[in-house]
């Protein structure tokens, strides 16, 4: 069993390695853990096993597959790291308001951006940056929920990067474009919960063959697919669906920094689309009465 004064990394590191063994009861135990460290900490077994919504008897499996006597145990060592202040057990649980208002929510959204900003190098952002600019394509990959953040943060880049998509297209498959990734390219990668095993797959295949990929994913996934760099962003909630908006806001901060990086062949790309928009009439230009523009 791991001893008190092991850094708090080891504890998490433990229910990652264990996550895909577990029974759903007990992964959805590990998933508020991982979100919510310090939850062990403050809480009798009982209490955490009615905050999850599973039995007394599924907390003290749990915690035994974690190489514990017990749960006071486990309790005695988060309680060992947060008073060694690593910031992951600092984060409280929403509270104070009922689970569905909108208190609950932004409260809930507001932990969630400053528990994914602690655990990623604002560094690393900056290289993922520079990586895109400098790649000769830069894909974009994500199924089911994630797709839709595959293709806003494509969007948003679209505009300054000459060549990008989202993987894969209508009635295609991923092997269609596995010929298509290069050593120079960067493939940014969505795929929090419940993403399919393909994408991993995909995504260890184009790292194995050169490319920089970028795996984005939430603080319980077990594997990273051989990625450069993996952005782990927190999505608890008080309701049944999970928050993204610190996902949103890590790729806005993306977007952001990727678009300063392009420098001038960025604004020359941007000013041509906005040159062919103005061409093309696309885009209708609104009157202060609400009317567009004829």
């Amino acid at each position: 069993m791991p001893p008190t004064d092991e850094p708090s990394a080891s504890f998490l590191a433990r229910i990652r390695e264990l996550m895909d063994q577990l029974p759903p009861t007990e992964q959805r135990l590990g998933r508020f853990i991982l979100d919510f460290p310090g939850e062990l900490a403050s809480y009798s077994a009982s209490e955490l096993a009615g905050l999850v919504g599973v039995s007394n008897a599924s907390v003290t499996r749990f915690v035994r597959r974690l190489g514990y006597a017990g749960y006071e145990e486990a309790r005695r060592h988060a309680r060992d790291q947060r008073s060694a202040g690593s910031p992951l057990y600092l984060t409280p649980r929403p509270a104070g308001a009922p689970a569905d208002s909108l208190a609950a929510h932004a409260q809930a959204a507001h932990d969630n951006i400053a528990a994914t900003l602690r655990g990623i190098d604002e560094a690393a952002l900056e290289a993922i940056a520079q990586a895109m600019v400098q790649a000769r394509a830069v894909w974009f990959l994500g199924y089911r929920n994630n797709r839709s953040f595959a293709a806003y943060l494509r969007w948003q880049l679209a505009q300054v990067l000459p060549r990008t998509q989202v993987l894969p297209g209508p009635g295609e498959t991923l092997a269609e474009y596995a010929v298509d990734i290069a050593a120079d390219d960067v493939l940014v990668v969505f795929a929090l919960r419940r993403s399919p095993a393909v994408v991993s797959a995909f995504a260890q295949r184009a790292a194995q063959g050169g490319a920089r990929v970028v795996f984005v994913t939430e603080p319980s996934a077990t594997a990273s697919a051989g990625a450069h760099w993996v952005l782990r962003c927190h999505t608890a909630a008080p309701g049944v669906l999970d928050s993204h908006v610190a996902l949103m806001l890590l790729c806005e901060w993306l977007a952001t920094r990727t678009l300063v990086a392009a420098g001038a062949a960025g604004r020359q790309r941007l000013a041509g689309v906005e040159a062919a928009h103005e061409a093309l009439g696309q885009l209708r230009a609104v009157r202060g009465d609400g009317a567009a523009d004829l």
